[in-house]
């Protein structure tokens, strides 16, 4: 779509990031498109999105004038250094949810989240850029795209999205979901000789656990990004919630303590949880070690559940109320009557046998 060149801010005194838009002959929605993304990028203000400082046109070509992220994008990380330490992709994981939210609050999904769009500062902050096919959720028109063409990178794209369905801040969650699975294990989800088997996958297939890749992968960790990648975009967890969640550190697996309402009652040192945590309308659902709903609110896997919780669950479930003494005495008197009618019987049967 264009050139990105390094160029100084004579006025402010600064190096700044000029995107020029290349010639487009066969495509007329170039620059349409090329004037969207500053549109786009020029509504959010955040530190872990690129900021645009100006737009115009010079000798009939337009040009974006970016912030300069000095620090290169994670394509080029991964290209160089392979899988990522777990703690840096928690790092990266948080702070990408965080610019997401930004832009989803704004009404803004971005549809092409991948490695090369995620940028690091030279402090290692991440910056989300390249919103030149990004759309706005109050004007479905915005996308620029002809009647279903799936626009974005097949590698890192919905399954929603493979069915030629619109753009949701969901979409955007499970595209990052697909780049922190690659940063953890140097390879996406799901790979194929051509896109369309990629499509055929996102729809399909499971992702094969990527603790299989990562045995230092916290079972925690691993559980909420395969909810991330939820086929369904409704199981998937928001970007403020992914945020929330990676940023409090429980992809260590911290303890957390299970509400009190799915114990029955409360207990001093009760059964603990590692499993996602869910705010807003899921969080009524149980952050689960071992508990269903919890795997199914986020489309992911729980782990194996808490030893002591489980052998006190089933204790209570088979220990018997003890019977009031009225009622044991009829059930006595039922008993005996019962088997004084069927010795009888026998004796009777012997008695009058022909034998």
């Amino acid at each position: 779509m264009g050139e990105v060149w390094r160029a100084f801010d004579e006025t402010l005194g600064r190096p700044v990031a000029v995107k020029l838009l290349l010639p487009h002959d066969s495509d007329h929605t170039a620059s349409s498109r090329f004037r969207l993304e500053a549109q786009t990028a020029g509504r959010l203000s955040h530190p872990n999105v690129v900021g645009v400082l100006d737009f115009g046109e010079f000798e009939g070509r337009l040009f974006l004038v970016m912030e300069l992220v000095e620090g290169g994008s994670l394509d080029g990380v991964l290209a160089v250094s392979g899988p990522l330490p777990v703690e840096r992709v928690a790092h990266i994981a948080s702070q990408a949810a965080v610019g997401l939210a930004v832009a989803h609050r704004q009404g803004i999904v971005h549809r092409d989240i991948k490695p090369a769009n995620l940028l690091l500062g030279a402090d290692d902050t991440l910056k989300i850029g390249d919103f030149g096919i990004a759309r706005f959720l109050d004007d479905p028109g915005a996308a620029l795209t002809a009647t279903g063409q799936i626009v974005g990178t097949s590698l890192y794209l919905a399954p929603e999205r493979a069915l030629g369905r619109t753009a949701g801040p969901a979409s955007d969650v499970y595209s990052l979901g697909c780049v922190l699975y690659q940063l953890l294990t140097g390879r996406p989800p799901f790979q194929a000789d051509s896109p369309l088997a990629v499509l055929h996958q996102h729809l399909d297939s499971t992702p094969a656990p990527p603790r299989q890749m990562r045995t230092d992968l916290p079972a925690a960790f691993e559980n909420y990004l395969l909810g991330l990648l939820a086929k369904e975009p409704e199981s998937r967890p928001t970007a403020e919630e992914v945020a929330d969640w990676f940023g409090r550190g429980a992809w260590r697996g911290a303890p957390e303590p299970l509400p009190v309402e799915h114990l029955g009652h409360s207990r001093p040192n009760g059964p603990h949880a590692t499993g996602p945590h869910a705010t807003g309308p899921r969080a009524a659902v149980p952050a689960a070690l071992g508990a269903a709903p919890a795997a199914h609110s986020h489309g992911g896997f729980a782990p194996a559940a808490d030893t002591e919780w489980r052998t006190s669950v089933h204790r209570a479930a088979t220990r018997r109320p003890k019977l009031p003494l009225l009622r044991r005495s009829r059930l006595a008197a039922v008993l005996g009557g019962a088997g004084l009618f069927i010795a009888a019987l026998l004796v009777g049967m012997l008695w009058f046998s022909p034998s």
